[in-house]
């Protein structure tokens, strides 16, 4: 994957993402309450997900047809040593275990003191990472330790709870039947935002996910606005994020787009970034003369050259 925490294109004139920091901040006031981390949200303000669910996860279906995620050498390893495992990190349906997959620098009192801070008393900032619509795979492992690699302890969700999907279609299904329980998916993010603050002792967490990961990212975002400390999402459904969520959430958002995606189209990056401006809202939009999938080494349409 491609993960740009920076960039020097089209700035949204509310932040500036500081090279060598953890996460992005507008100034040292707003770090101390944000440093780049989802906030929550008040109010409800996502659309029907049946009927969104099932029309956002058939244009990914267009956008993937005939695709399969298969691994390629494009796929990068972590810059720095990184331990990584399953975790049991909540409890799906019937009470079953939900499984994810967290990594973390293999010596992070290194990391922590790199950047100036006490290995006594500080702890690595966390990430929930969300999955494309083809699930918790190789693929989201690989980007997951690459992000561990950066100085974070990453931990990646399931929301399919043990499925993944080897073709457009069975990823289609997984993601309507995903989409029909929202409640279940934000309470298996806030219980992942839980474990990286209590159980690994994160100070900051941050959520990051690409495709269906991003329009859960948004999600996020709008269902709980200071729940995070910062969010990512790539070419991920924005609906959710009204300009009413974008002027109450506290957390700084960086989203990226491509203009030739027809599964989130221009018309819909263009509005958002609209509303991202006429609220004021903290972070950036990026917009790319690329398809959907831009930044997945996976896939057949990742575009590393389109998207520097």
């Amino acid at each position: 994957y491609g993960l740009r925490l920076r960039h020097s294109r089209r700035p949204h004139p509310g932040s500036r993402l500081c090279a060598g920091t953890p996460f992005a901040v507008s100034s040292p006031s707003v770090m101390s309450i944000r440093l780049f981390f989802l906030a929550a949200l008040a109010g409800t303000v996502l659309l029907s997900c049946t009927e969104t669910g099932d029309s956002e996860a058939d244009r990914m279906a267009n956008e993937h047809e005939g695709e399969r995620p298969t691994a390629t050498e494009a796929a990068r390893a972590p810059t720095i040593p990184v331990t990584a495992d399953t975790v049991t990190y909540t409890t799906g349906a019937e009470g079953r275990p939900v499984v994810g997959y967290t990594a973390a620098p293999t010596h992070p009192d290194s990391v922590l003191a790199a950047r100036g801070e006490d290995p006594a008393s500080a702890r690595l900032p966390g990430i929930v990472v969300i999955h494309e619509w083809w699930g918790l795979n190789d693929n989201i492992r690989t980007a997951t330790r690459r992000l561990a690699g950066e100085g974070y302890r990453a931990l990646a969700v399931d929301l399919y709870e043990g499925a993944t999907a080897r073709t457009a279609d069975s990823a289609r299904a997984l993601m309507q039947r995903a989409m029909r329980q929202p409640d279940r998916m934000q309470a298996n993010l806030h219980a992942a935002d839980e474990h990286l603050r209590t159980d690994a002792g994160a100070p900051r967490v941050a959520v990051l996910g690409w495709c269906f990961g991003g329009g859960r990212t948004f999600d996020a975002v709008a269902t709980a606005p200071q729940r995070y400390d910062a969010a990512v999402a790539y070419y991920g459904a924005p609906a959710a994020m009204t300009e009413d969520v974008l002027r109450q959430t506290t957390t700084p958002l960086l989203a990226h787009f491509g203009r030739k995606d027809q599964a989130i189209s221009l018309e819909a990056a263009r509005d958002f970034e609209a509303r991202f401006a006429d609220a004021g809202a903290e972070g950036r939009v990026y917009l790319y003369d690329a398809g959907h999938a831009f930044a997945n080494p996976s896939g057949e349409s990742f575009r590393p050259n389109d998207t520097r």
